[in-house]
């Protein structure tokens, strides 16, 4: 369980869903173990937020426990697409930790947002990477060309294919890179998401590999801590749902450790917004 979900199902706001993917990793594999190991590593919070002042505990979260995968990528994503919806249909937020990047996907069409905010080192614009368009890689276009998303702001990213960039010039794509992101995030008000639906998701590989080794596709030069915390910050309040994904087991916990206070900053920044 992660620490301060203990909220009964029927009566929570927001919903942690484990998603422990790990089909179309292409270098260092493990995200089947990241669920596991943000859980772990958030053990050591401290439950009150003095920001917020909040305890984390008081806010409503349910941890409903991983939606086991399978090597059917898409039969998986069609089913956890479905448990994340039944967490929209009790009017509560749902809070996926991956998992390989993929999983985004179930979660945007489960809440289907008019725009996604992805803190990520790739582009993942590809239309298809080794023959499979649901691949990790590809999962920004699925949303785009796919899953009825208007537009992709993707913060952090610092590397692509051509044809990503190619894709990526396209007026429903705006691409943040991390020397500009703390200019963009210092720069979100009341009115950047204005009556739009707005899904966060967090690629651990969007932060420097320096901070974050445990993942599967090291970039470096990538965000630092502070400013993902700030971006999540920042977009929690207009944001119908979170993930962070990509963390694997090959590091001492730094990874998880960031994905899990991460997941709180949303929770306790959207529950603030919210009045709660």
């Amino acid at each position: 369980m992660f620490p301060g979900a203990t909220t009964d199902r029927d009566a929570a706001s927001y919903v942690v869903v484990g998603a422990p993917l790990d089909a179309t990793t292409t270098f260092q594999p493990g995200t089947r173990f990241g669920p596991d190991r943000i859980r772990r590593f958030a053990e050591t919070y401290d439950d009150y937020d003095r920001r917020t002042d909040s305890d984390f505990s008081a806010l409503g979260v349910c941890d409903a426990g991983d939606v086991r995968s399978w090597d059917d990528v898409k039969e998986y994503l069609d089913h956890l697409a479905a448990e994340l919806r039944s967490v929209t249909y009790d009017d509560a937020v749902p809070l996926l930790v991956g998992g390989e990047h993929t999983v985004t996907h179930a979660g945007v069409e489960a809440v289907g947002p008019d725009t996604l905010v992805v803190c990520d080192a790739h582009l993942d614009l590809r239309d298809a990477y080794d023959g499979n368009p649901l691949s990790h890689a590809c999962v920004t276009r699925r949303a785009l060309d796919d899953l009825g998303v208007d537009r992709a702001v993707i913060v952090g990213a610092r590397t692509g294919s051509e044809a990503e960039w190619d894709r990526a010039a396209d007026a429903d794509v705006t691409v943040v890179p991390p020397e500009d992101a703390g200019q963009w995030i210092d720069g979100i008000d009341a009115d950047t998401f204005e009556k739009e639906s707005v899904y966060c998701s967090v690629d651990i590989d969007g932060l420097d590999p320096g901070f974050a080794p445990g993942t599967g596709t090291m970039e470096p030069f990538g965000l630092a801590p502070r400013e993902a915390r700030d971006l999540v910050r920042a977009v929690a309040p207009a944001a119908d749902g979170f993930d962070v994904v990509e963390v694997n087991d090959r590091d001492d916990g730094q990874a998880a450790a960031l994905a899990g206070k991460l997941l709180r900053e949303f929770v306790q920044s959207h529950a603030a917004a919210q009045g709660e």
